[in-house]
């Protein structure tokens, strides 16, 4: 069972208002300020990236659902835009100062902050699945 399903399209004020839309919906709305933060980022990261390189030739849907377990948010998201260069997550290498123009952080942020992060095609879908902190908060 899934606490938060979402559905957008995969334009940028799309998903502003999804991820929006999902920090102020259990079980993100009761969460210790570092794990929600930790959450915005980590979403908004892929979330962007969804938008910028797989739908790069044009919008399509974004779906994301996430589950609570003691600790922990269990997060899945799908497209159906390209998939992963060679169907495989990005290494996360922080970006060398040549590479600071293309950006670079972007995948070190989510290696980073994240655990069990998986990296599924199926059929036409990229299917992303991966865990966060989540403590609750006491006030």
């Amino acid at each position: 069972m899934h606490d938060v399903s979402i559905e957008m399209v995969s334009d940028p004020l799309s998903v502003r208002d999804g991820l929006r839309r999902a920090l102020g919906a259990r079980p993100f709305d009761r969460l210790a300020v570092a794990d929600r933060s930790t959450a915005e980022i980590v979403l908004a990261e892929v979330l962007n990236n969804i938008v910028e390189h797989a739908y790069a030739a044009g919008p399509g849907p974004i779906r994301l659902w996430v589950g609570l377990e003691p600790g922990q948010l269990c997060i899945r998201i799908e497209d159906e835009g390209r998939p992963m260069p060679d169907h495989r997550l990005p290494t996360g290498q922080l970006p060398t100062p040549e590479d600071l123009a293309e950006g670079g952080f972007g995948w070190h942020l989510i290696r980073s902050l994240s655990s069990d992060l998986r990296y599924d095609r199926r059929g036409a879908v990229n299917c992303l699945c991966f865990r966060l902190p989540a403590e609750q908060s006491t006030g």
